[in-house]
């Protein structure tokens, strides 16, 4: 008689470990935790093939919390550490934690080749725009004019842009979420999962000691109908108190429109997570006070997604038929060399 293996039946509480949550009261990472949590019983992947990498930061204590397979690595390599594993290991579920300041400056460019190259591992970027563990610093994502401990009078620095970097990498799953919305941060992870090839998902974690409310606007009741924007494959983009109002693109430009005087919802820009072109622009929907004009919304949600063949796929492909047209190769053989010499005393 055949039998059929299943997973037990798991929750959020088997993903936890009996260390203490060592994060400051109120951080925006006890939240990211819980989704991240409650998210995996149901990604079908047992306990035992789930990995969480992290770098250095508040974030990358986030292996210590995980009852999975772990490593709290080095400071803005968590990325490679990964690629690494997925190489030797693709068939393992791979997680990377990360922040704004590990991802993007000392690890910046191991996330863009990561990205690029496309291993089929997940990626959780957490924004805060702020330097959290060693005391408040201003990072690569800190607003232009910020006054922190290393800028007195003020960031000079024009800061990163995570998504638009992604973009330019050629990410084949790029998204955003926040700490302060369960569900549709929980939705993003799945999303994440989901996808084969490298997803970028970008957080953004409330810092409540060096950086309060930094994205207040887009969690706050009273001002996130209007300040936030949720995307959705195939369907307008809405917004505002009552949903009256929308974007519509005038030729290549975005503009916004009252629903009912100006535009109906069929006139609106219809969300397309397939579309290049129209993700390039998503991206950069943010306010910009040197440019002028609307004042739109911060997009959250699937920004893009496309297929490519994953790294570890074609390397796998690459070494069978190296095998095949030319056999298993002696590794005592390649080191000695073509050329041998004998020393004689």
């Amino acid at each position: 008689m055949e039998t059929i293996n299943t997973l037990p039946t798991l929750s959020a509480k088997d993903f936890a470990t009996d260390q203490e949550v060592r994060w400051c009261p109120g951080c925006g990472d006890y939240s990211i935790l819980a989704q991240v949590q409650k998210i995996m019983p149901g990604i079908g992947v047992p306990k035992e093939n789930i990995v969480i990498i992290s770098g250095i930061g508040c974030s990358s204590r986030f292996p210590y919390y995980m009852n999975t397979y772990g490593m709290h690595s080095i400071h803005g390599r968590a990325t490679a550490v990964a690629s690494g594993l997925k190489a030797a290991r693709p068939d393992l579920s791979v997680w990377i934690v990360t922040g704004d300041g590990d991802g993007l400056s000392i690890g910046g460019n191991h996330t863009m080749h990561l990205l690029r190259r496309n291993f089929d591992v997940n990626l959780l970027l957490f924004n805060n725009q702020i330097y959290g563990l060693t005391k408040g610093q201003y990072s690569p994502t800190s607003e232009i004019n910020k006054v922190t401990k290393s800028t007195p009078v003020g960031s000079i620095d024009h800061p990163f842009n995570p998504l638009a970097l992604a973009m330019g990498a050629d990410a084949t799953f790029i998204a955003r979420s926040m700490d302060r919305d369960p569900k549709h941060l929980q939705a993003m992870l799945t999303r994440s999962h989901q996808h084969k090839g490298s997803s970028f998902l970008e957080i953004y974690q409330n810092c409540n000691i060096f950086n309060d409310g930094a994205f207040e606007i887009f969690t706050e009741k009273s001002t996130k109908a209007e300040e936030a924007l949720f995307l959705e494959q195939g369907k307008p983009l809405l917004f505002g108190t009552g949903v009256q109002k929308g974007i519509k693109l005038d030729g290549l430009k975005p503009v916004i429109v009252d629903i009912g005087s100006d535009a109906s919802a069929d006139d609106c820009w219809i969300h397309d997570e397939k579309d290049f072109y129209k993700a390039q622009m998503l991206v950069r929907m943010f306010d910009d006070p040197n440019k002028g004009g609307d004042h739109f919304p911060r997009p959250f949600g699937v920004f893009y997604e496309t297929e490519r063949a994953c790294y570890e796929d074609v390397m796998t492909m690459q070494i069978e038929e190296a095998i095949a047209t030319k056999g298993k190769g002696n590794l005592d053989k390649l080191l000695r060399g073509r050329e041998v010499w004998e020393i004689l005393s």
